[in-house]
């Protein structure tokens, strides 16, 4: 069984071990702009100002020495016209006149004396009116029709008028967009770039993470003796695989040990109880009358019992301790299934029982066969140990999200109140049961071994239900049975 997953990549932990470094670099990234477009802007502004400062005290010195003459507003205004020429990186209209910039004066009265711009200065004259504007204090007013305001500057002359130089911030504005368009640009590049450079390394650093899970994974259900993938780099990922290494060394000994014991204790008690056996059957072949032929027939029924017992237990313990040895095939369930009915049904007839089979045809599984059997053969015996005449075993089989559904469930009296949060334990049985309680422990232990699942409750409308999965055979497994098996399994017959 592999553990190779199929998530999506948005899904992996290379993307999210990538995504929160981007997003951190990202956010730092967009503080440092704001805090630099802030900066640019207000240095920019500051060099409008000083701009607007130095040209309206220009002009202002040029109205107050300028004679009030005819000549004033044409030498007023060339020097306005020429002063706006000076602005730089000016951007151009389509029209030719100088929109950027404009000149008014007006007098004591706060009527207007001269005008040098483009359009009409009504507009001009009343946003000025509106923006009290302050000598030496320039100031953003926003001029009907213009979508960007003007930086407007003011100065008093003797004569008690004032004078207003008025600049355009539609350049600052636009060098203000550009920076912000290339900036996004860029950031966007960058954090892109900074992605895609963590993920590739995130992503093949894990690699080798998966590699070592997905070996790991092979290694726990089928072959100890493999070990995961190592490398030369001494890093975290190198000392992992070589400590999962040693880790391994240590499981295969105990399990081998385990399996030695197991082993031993199987035959040191197997070679009495067999001969005890041959001597009995020995026995019941020359007596004489029935009277001495049952007790013996008796004690043979209880050693065979005893028996099954000892192989159940050395069973139940090495699957309980994830050792169990499995000779895996490809198997047809619903097959299988139908063979153990056959089988079960006459003993089934006389007990009064009916037993049907409800499945949606061949399912294939990889499992090994011997232990599949007895597995089956477990839960038949346990419905004719426990159910009274007159009661319906219904088997059914499906396939659920690539598993192998079986359920069998009865109409009888279900399970007892002080056993049924306890069922898959050892020597866990109700109080009218004459057996061991190894009958569902036998068959958790064998799900478990195979990679599934197993259920056991009471239906509502009464009777016992149990219900287990097991993986269904997929291509991979279909290779991997190619392998030569590595251990042996007890086949043993219930």
């Amino acid at each position: 069984m592999s553990s190779r997953t199929a998530n999506p990549v948005v899904r992996s932990a290379a993307w999210r071990i990538s995504l929160w470094p981007t997003l951190a670099f990202a956010c730092g990234t967009l503080l440092v702009f704001l805090f630099l477009h802030r900066f640019v802007a207000s240095d920019i502004q500051r060099r409008s100002d000083a701009w607007l400062a130095g040209e309206v005290e220009v002009l202002g010195d040029v109205a107050e020495h300028t004679p009030k003459n005819a000549l004033y507003d044409r030498v007023v205004g060339e020097v306005a016209e020429l002063a706006g020429k000076e602005v730089p990186n000016r951007f151009m209209s389509d029209s030719r006149s100088n929109d950027s910039v404009f000149f008014l004066q007006t007098g004591a009265d706060g009527s207007l004396r001269l005008w040098v711009g483009a359009g009409d200065s009504a507009p001009y004259l009343q946003a000025i009116q509106q923006g009290h504007i302050l000598p030496d204090h320039p100031t953003d007013v926003h001029v009907p029709g213009y979508g960007v305001p003007f930086r407007v500057a003011s100065m008093r002359i003797e004569d008690g008028s004032l004078i207003y130089l008025g600049l355009s911030e539609r350049d600052q504005l636009r060098v203000l967009r550009h920076l912000r368009y290339r900036f996004i640009l860029l950031w966007l590049l960058l954090v892109l770039l900074g992605f895609l450079i963590v993920f590739y390394t995130t992503r093949r650093m894990l690699s080798h993470v998966r590699q070592i899970t997905e070996a790991a994974s092979r290694i726990g259900h089928s072959d100890l003796d493999a070990r995961v993938p190592t490398s030369d780099r001494n890093d975290e990922v190198g000392h992992l695989a070589r400590t999962l290494n040693r880790m391994l060394d240590r499981i295969q000994s105990s399990v081998h040990q385990l399996h030695t014991i197991t082993d031993s204790l199987a035959h040191d008690l197997r070679s009495p109880l067999t001969a005890i056996r041959g001597k009995l059957e020995m026995s019941l072949s020359a007596a004489t009358h029935g009277e001495q032929a049952e007790p013996i027939v008796a004690a043979i029924e209880e050693l065979d019992r005893l028996t099954e017992f000892l192989n159940t237990s050395l069973d139940v313990a090495e699957a309980r301790a994830d050792a169990l040895r499995l000779s895996r095939s490809e198997l047809d369930l619903d097959e299988l299934l139908r063979a153990m009915i056959d089988l079960y049904e006459p003993s089934m007839f006389e007990r009064g029982l009916r037993v049907q089979l409800h499945s949606t045809g061949t399912l294939r599984i990889r499992a090994d066969e011997a232990l599949i059997h007895r597995m089956v053969a477990n839960l038949f015996d346990n419905e004719m140990k426990h159910l009274p005449a007159s009661c319906t075993v219904t088997v059914s089989l499906r396939t659920a999200n690539d598993e192998a559904v079986l359920t069998v469930e009865d109409d009888g009296p279900g399970f007892a109140p002080e056993v049924r949060e306890h069922l898959f334990e050892r020597r866990v049985k109700g109080r009218e049961s004459s057996g061991h309680g190894l009958g569902l422990a036998f068959v958790d232990a064998v799900v478990r071994a195979h990679g599934g699942t197993v259920s056991a409750t009471n239906r509502e409308n009464g009777g016992a239900r149990i219900e287990l999965t097991l993986p269904l055979s997929t291509p991979s497994s279909e290779a991997a049975a190619q392998e030569p098996a590595l251990a042996r399994v007890r086949h043993n017959g219930a």
